[in-house]
């Protein structure tokens, strides 16, 4: 089974909360088994959600920009300077 990437945790996540709220808030129940069996079947719920939602089957696609093609474009070639580490001092 693969890992769940960010958009299943989030509606599973959110799912879980709407879901467990809502039926503590429908049902009106106070007791504490009632409210632990409404905890987990929102937490079920949640899961299937997760679990059930599709995956991405490629990836992000990137595409490094361009820079338009020119006609005439230059080839800068960089030369040695003159006397760059050498002693030009003559001999006396």
């Amino acid at each position: 089974m693969q890992r769940p990437n960010a958009a299943q945790l989030t509606c599973g996540s959110a799912t879980v909360v709407l879901a467990t709220v809502a039926l503590l808030l429908f049902s009106g129940t106070t007791t504490t088994l009632g409210i632990t069996a409404i905890s987990l079947a929102g937490l079920l719920l949640g899961l299937l959600v997760a679990v059930t939602m599709p995956l991405r089957t490629s990836g992000v696609k990137t595409v490094a920009p361009t820079p338009p093609p020119t006609a005439h474009e230059e080839v800068r070639v960089p030369t040695a300077r003159v006397g760059a580490g050498v002693d030009t001092r003559t001999g006396s």
